[in-house]
């Protein structure tokens, strides 16, 4: 008896390390998320916006945790980390970041693309960016699940500068992605990479005198302090996805996979709306508490015919000609 009682004992180990597919589907799921940012920036409240949407969709247990303030690294280690299908499930990252996989992503939100938000969002609805996101899946294994962005790009510098004569030489800050090297350059300035969480530093050593952003990120990063001068090119709308790791998808339910796609969507909408309605709030805010001076730029006409060139090699040489026509149509 006691032989016997011992045997089906065993048994059930065995049957227990032989099923793990059934002791995984009995788990709660886990998604955990990463942002360089802390709560009040529109990425961080579009990705917890996310969470929200799928507990809402999904209607069963589901757990999630989102690391802050870059406490796993910056986007360019998100995406890595979601295409490896490791430590990171979701995240939104530039699309600048993207390229090292997928040779047409930064075109998503490269310079002069879009005219203003308004474009850039009858772009996303139309689903003209489609055909980059599937490239993107494709070769990297992770998802575009929505399209957050919507803030204006300005250049910011140590000095006031309102024209193309004056930012000729300007030693500045660009993304990975080659597109921005080479339409900057076209311009007149002289770019350099420097990871996102160095900036501050190189503009305060004189390492550089300027880079762009959107008005959420000069606020969250602080960069008025060392570069005060907000100069008015709005040179580019961000175009900011909200990734998933594909390796992740395929090990959830089939119906949490379609509240994540679904919140993704619905997530990407908010933020878009809170990054746009924000944006010049941000820049009035700061330059009323005297943290920074808008420089209305009068050459951004200037500026796009300089870069025009080397975005239709850039959009031929990514087999993406066909896309830059359709949204230059919109």
């Amino acid at each position: 008896m006691e032989r016997r009682v011992l045997l089906k004992g065993i048994g059930a180990v065995a049957a227990t390390i032989a099923a793990p597919a059934v002791v995984r589907a009995q788990a709660v799921p886990t998604l955990v998320g990463a942002v360089q940012f802390n709560d009040a920036h529109p990425f961080t409240q579009g990705l917890l916006k996310f969470e929200e949407r799928v507990k809402a969709l999904y209607n069963k247990p589901v757990n999630f945790t989102l690391h802050k303030d870059s406490s796993l690294g910056l986007e360019k280690q998100y995406f890595e980390y979601m295409a490896q299908g490791k430590n990171v499930d979701y995240a939104i990252v530039s699309p600048a970041h993207m390229s090292t996989f997928a040779k047409a992503a930064p075109f998503i939100d490269a310079p002069f693309v879009f005219r203003d938000f308004a474009h850039m969002e009858a772009v996303v609805n139309k689903g003209l960016l489609n055909p980059i996101a599937d490239e993107i899946e494709k070769k990297a294994g992770v998802r575009l699940i929505g399209y957050g962005g919507g803030g204006v790009r300005n250049l910011f510098a140590n000095k006031p500068l309102k024209n193309v004569a004056e930012i000729k030489g300007l030693k500045v800050r660009v993304q990975g992605a080659p597109i921005w090297s080479r339409s900057f350059a076209a311009i007149g300035m002289s770019p350099t990479v420097i990871a996102y969480n160095e900036v501050y530093n190189a503009i305060q050593n004189n390492v550089i005198s300027a880079a762009e952003n959107e008005a959420a990120g000069i606020e969250q990063m602080k960069f008025f302090e060392v570069a005060p001068n907000i100069l008015m090119t709005q040179h580019a709308v961000s175009v900011r996805p909200i990734c998933f790791s594909m390796k992740t998808m395929a090990t959830l339910p089939k119906d949490l996979q379609a509240a994540v796609i679904q919140a993704g969507k619905e997530a990407a909408d908010y933020e878009r709306k809170v990054e746009s309605g924000g944006d010049s709030e941000i820049l009035a805010r700061l330059e009323a508490a005297g943290r920074l001076k808008r420089i209305p730029f009068e050459d951004r006409p200037t500026m796009q015919k300089l870069a025009e060139p080397i975005m239709q090699a850039y959009a031929k040489e990514i087999d993406a000609s066909g896309i830059q026509a359709a949204i230059a149509g919109v």
